[in-house]
């Protein structure tokens, strides 16, 4: 007999045996001790309103000021997507064949594709057709962009090229007080606080709004990033005083249950 299946049966038992003068103070006291523990058990899960607002104690000023993009640098294992363009489209075409590698990616919707890309090995250094070991750790994209602009240019194998480069396994992980955790790859590379907690589902209505941790003091994230959103005291303290009580609950359930029925035999 579960929680709800037991509180009916004491109703209806009360209201069978309520015109008894004898029992119906013991009536009386079954009823608010299965109201008194109804009380206890949902105001565990009770949460003041004022902690559920993003940034309580914040002003806009101070947002804002922390309102800058840090740089991506390229780290070893990284996926780098290189796209060269130029005047002479067929010329161009050597240097932008499909390199596949052992690699796939999740989306922020837990799609799962295979890439293709230039893989930044142990040794920080990638293969690039024509131009051979390239080293490409601690600079940015567009750094890279700029210093296989200059090498193509120099060895003078394209007229005017541009070079596009982007990093292809740009991620983070979200962890803690919200609706979905997980590891979220972001195709753009750019993501803030605010998104990745949406993408994320939200934080429960246990989070921790006023102190959520973050692996790097940004607002707009870098890869790699984790956030974590502690649970707040509501949560910890109805965790445990939930786990604590329901064996109690259950035994004055069980209890009433089993004097009303010997009481109405």
């Amino acid at each position: 007999m579960n929680f709800f299946a037991a509180v009916q049966y004491v109703t209806e038992m009360g209201a069978a045996v309520a015109n008894s003068q004898l029992i119906k103070p013991i009536i009386i006291m079954m009823t608010r001790l299965v109201l008194f523990l109804m009380v206890i058990i949902f105001s565990l899960s009770c949460t003041p309103t004022k902690k559920t607002a993003y940034f309580p104690n914040q002003g806009i000023a101070e947002i804002l000021s922390s309102n800058q993009a840090p740089k991506s640098l390229i780290e070893i294992n990284d996926l780098l997507s290189i796209t060269v363009t130029s005047l002479s489209p067929q010329a161009s075409s050597e240097f932008n064949i499909p390199n596949t590698v052992g690699f796939t990616s999740i989306s922020y919707n837990s799609a799962i594709s295979p890439v293709s890309g230039y893989l930044v090995g142990s040794d920080g250094f990638i293969k690039f057709p024509r131009l051979g070991r390239i080293r490409v750790v601690d600079i940015t994209p567009i750094e890279l962009e700029e210093k296989l602009t200059g090498m193509l240019l120099v060895e003078g194998l394209l007229q005017k090229p541009l070079v596009t480069v982007r990093q292809l396994n740009f991620k983070i992980t979200v962890l803690g007080e919200v609706a979905r955790p997980s590891v979220f790859n972001i195709p753009n590379a750019r993501i803030s606080l605010l998104e990745a907690i949406g993408m994320a589902g939200d934080m429960t209505i246990y989070g921790k709004r006023d102190n959520v941790l973050l692996s790097s003091p940004y607002y707009y994230l870098k890869s790699n990033d984790i956030i974590y959103v502690e649970p707040n005291r509501a949560r910890i303290s109805g965790a445990t005083r939930a786990r604590d009580l329901i064996p109690i609950v259950f035994s004055a359930l069980s209890f009433a249950v089993i004097t009303l029925d010997i009481l109405t035999r």
